[in-house]
């Protein structure tokens, strides 16, 4: 019994030695049950849809009237108003609305002769989730007009919505290709990089840095550029072999290559870069294992690759603003399924360009060059 107890007290005394792994055992679960518990939430709120009225007559009013009651009631989109139907279809291709319905001139005047009305719907269907709903919302302020809702078999009397997709079919597996890439990638920079060097100074041989004339910016560097290359043949063999069994197509050629090559080297690079900052001082294996887990959570569930971000409560989306998972993933669908190039993503690799920089700047400064 004298032996157990000794067991426990010395593993005890591991924890008291150690106040950050036990305050993370508590503060974690809290912060797992708040973010996921706004990243994954029962119904969208807030999409963002460009509404452009060129009628303004009885029936293209109450279409609106109807669209404002969701607004208010339901709240899962978010009106916008618009009077130049081309910047509207711009803005659904930008990826700042999710979609834009354009109502036509003689919408009511053909209602009122029963003369089929029709309005367009110009969606976003890279985003599935958010196209389907804001489907469902459209076609519900339709029916709610005085005339039926025909969706197949045309009616004189009929007003009809005609759904416009801007992009090929996207499907669940396809959707979550750039998410699959991007947790490739923090993985990577978990298991490479600064936990070297973490593992060096457990096993006590990190005093071999010490006695040579490296400085703080060779350390960081190398060990950085280190896990660059070994973490980018990880992202693309893993993107590589998601598209063959999900069937994205290479549509762009060696320009779409390059996109891609640059938002997993620049992800890769802020990442790495991330991790050093907050290890660049961590002595124990232990630590690393259990920020793992956490700083998945934090950065991959608000980046909205398995969730859209506009539907996220406003404190979660400024999260996301800073997050530079939510910009790799933006910019991987733009380049995936919307054949984008660097002109669309430009803002995106700005951010992690920027951020990369950052956290570079900061993991040299806060590395600790003596024992």
């Amino acid at each position: 019994m004298q032996k157990l107890l000794a067991v426990i007290e010395r593993d005890l005394l591991k924890f008291r030695r150690n106040p950050v792994v036990l305050a993370m055992s508590f503060v974690m679960p809290i912060l797992y049950l708040v973010i996921l518990g706004n990243s994954f939430q029962g119904k969208l709120k807030g999409l963002p849809m460009a509404v452009v009225d060129h009628d303004g007559g009885r029936y293209s009013s109450r279409v609106i009237e109807n669209l404002r009651a969701l607004e208010a009631g339901p709240g899962n989109i978010s009106l916008i108003y618009m009077k130049d139907q081309g910047e509207a279809v711009r803005g659904v291709r930008q990826g700042i609305y999710k979609a834009a319905l354009l109502i036509p001139p003689d919408f009511s005047r053909r209602a009122i002769l029963k003369r089929s009305p029709e309005a367009g719907l110009f969606v976003d269907n890279t985003d599935g989730i958010s196209a389907e709903n804001i489907r469902a919302s459209i076609e519900s302020a339709f029916r709610s007009l005085d005339l039926d809702y025909t969706p197949i078999r045309e009616r004189q009397d009929a007003v009809y919505l005609r759904p416009v997709d801007l992009y090929a079919k996207v499907d669940y597996f396809q959707s979550l290709v750039p998410g699959v890439v991007i947790m490739a990638i923090f993985l990577g920079a978990m298991t490479t990089g600064v936990f070297n060097l973490v593992m060096d100074r457990f096993l006590g041989i990190d005093e071999s840095y010490l006695l040579t004339p490296l400085s703080k910016s060779h350390i960081v560097g190398g060990l950085v550029i280190s896990g660059l290359s070994i973490t980018t043949v990880v992202a693309g063999v893993t993107l590589a072999v998601s598209m063959l069994i999900t069937g994205i197509p290479l549509s762009k050629g060696i320009g779409q290559c390059a996109s891609i090559f640059s938002v997993i080297v620049l992800t890769t690079l802020g990442l790495l870069s991330l991790m050093f900052v907050m290890l660049g001082r961590v002595n124990h294996p232990r630590i690393v294992g259990i920020l793992t887990g956490f700083l998945n959570v934090m950065l991959f569930f608000p980046s909205g690759a398995v969730y859209p971000v506009a539907s996220f409560p406003g404190w979660l989306k400024a999260f996301a603003k800073v997050n530079p998972e939510a910009y790799a993933v933006d910019a991987l669908k733009a380049i995936l399924f919307k054949g984008s190039g660097f002109g669309v993503i430009a803002g995106d690799l700005a951010f992690l360009a920027s951020f990369t920089a950052v956290m570079m700047t900061l993991a040299i400064l806060t590395f600790k060059r003596t024992l």
